[in-house]
């Protein structure tokens, strides 16, 4: 009864916060999501590239799982903490057929993923051929079938959800990064980057759309975080003195990466408008980031530029010597790229992710719905406006 009243509490007052008088937050009780499907790249891929390509090496994984565990990182991602948050199993890969159970969903990201599929290989560029667009298609397949099984195979019925779990999951989204760098790989300047986003946008809508046609009703989605703060991106892609901010971050960058995150946000509102029954969550993981970079040392982390697990190079990052990279010397294989004594004082693992500590930090920043729009929280994630 009590937890009744406060949630009645938080509704009344989130209404009034929102300060719209046409706008109002439909609330019930505390949302009991019991599974989670998650699309996305290498911020919330959970093994699906080491399955299709080869485990994420060592020393991924060291801090909280003891060895690689599918994750470009020293440990658990936010995706792991929302998980967890909500009493859920984390999430295993579609793509992974050793060990998986997907009773509390499946995660389609794979690291390297793009909104719009690349054209090139995984060999030449990095990309994973797992776009969005694929991972639309696996979820609609992965609905079918985990059904077709429940019902004529016993043996699958504690390993796959249960039909009404997909009207009742959180379906996260965490992409967009990569297509923002793939431009400027191609050698594009910042405008023409900036001329596909709409497109960008539009994909990542219709993938939202592919899941509500399915019977998905609650969305929580990650908005792009400063690709301009990254060391990979610094390296990759110098910039002038003038164009470095207070901070020490790439401003072109990070301007793509805001306008991005506008265009999607009007998108999100218009998604509203066509998908009447749908809950959708904004989360402005780009000023979290933001903020966690800006303010490290005062956090209590050290240089958030400098990478843990790397080699050389201005922020202990070398392209050609990534984490966990290794060759021989005198007839014995030495790892070249280690991790850092203490993950837990670095913001950046490898230079294009966040240790584990990071992603702490920004879990609970993100938990009470201070960085949402609508401002709920995790928790009430299932609740619509009106």
């Amino acid at each position: 009864m009590e937890s009744c009243k406060y949630e009645a509490f938080v509704c009344l007052l989130l209404s009034v916060a929102l300060l719209l008088p046409f706008k109002t937050v439909v609330c019930s009780s505390s949302c009991t999501f019991p599974a989670i499907f998650n699309f996305g790249d290498s911020n919330s891929d959970t093994g699906g590239l080491s399955a299709a390509f080869g485990q994420a090496p060592p020393p991924n994984g060291e801090t909280f799982f003891g060895a690689p565990a599918g994750r470009f990182c020293d440990g658990r991602l936010i995706l792991d903490f929302i998980a967890e948050s909500l009493r859920l199993n984390r999430l295993h890969a579609f793509l992974d057929s050793v060990g998986s159970n997907f009773s509390h969903g499946a995660n389609f990201a794979t690291a390297g993923s793009t909104i719009r599929p690349q054209n090139t290989t995984i060999s030449q560029s990095g990309y994973s051929p797992i776009s969005l667009d694929v991972q639309s298609v696996q979820f609609s397949d992965f609905k079918t079938r985990s059904q077709e099984f429940m019902q004529t195979e016993s043996i699958f019925r504690n390993l796959l959800p249960k039909e009404d779990d997909f009207s009742g999951a959180l379906y996260t989204f965490d992409i967009g990064q990569n297509d923002l760098t793939a431009g400027y790989k191609l050698n594009m300047s910042t405008e023409q980057v900036k001329a596909y986003v709409p497109d960008l946008v539009a994909q990542f809508s219709n993938a939202i759309k592919n899941v509500y046609a399915r019977g998905g009703r609650a969305f929580w989605i990650h908005n792009t975080c400063p690709a301009g703060c990254l060391p990979y991106v610094m390296d990759r892609f110098p910039v002038t003195a003038a164009q470095i901010d207070e901070f020490g971050c790439a401003t072109p960058f990070n301007e793509v990466s805001k306008y991005f995150n506008l265009r999607l946000k009007q998108a999100v509102v218009e998604l509203r408008k066509e998908l009447p029954s749908a809950a959708i969550t904004y989360v402005d993981i780009y000023s979290v980031k933001y903020s966690l970079i800006t303010r490290a040392t005062k956090l209590g982390f050290e240089n958030p530029f400098l990478t843990c697990c790397g080699h050389g190079g201005k922020y202990n990052y070398n392209r050609s010597n990534k984490c966990g990279s290794k060759k021989i010397v005198n007839g014995k294989e030495i790892v070249t790229a280690k991790s850092c004594k203490d993950p837990s004082a670095r913001v950046s693992w490898d230079g294009a992710h966040f240790t584990e500590a990071a992603n702490k930090w920004i879990f609970n920043q993100i938990v009470n719905g201070s960085f949402s729009d609508p401002p709920l929280p995790l928790h009430l994630a299932c609740q619509r406006m009106e």
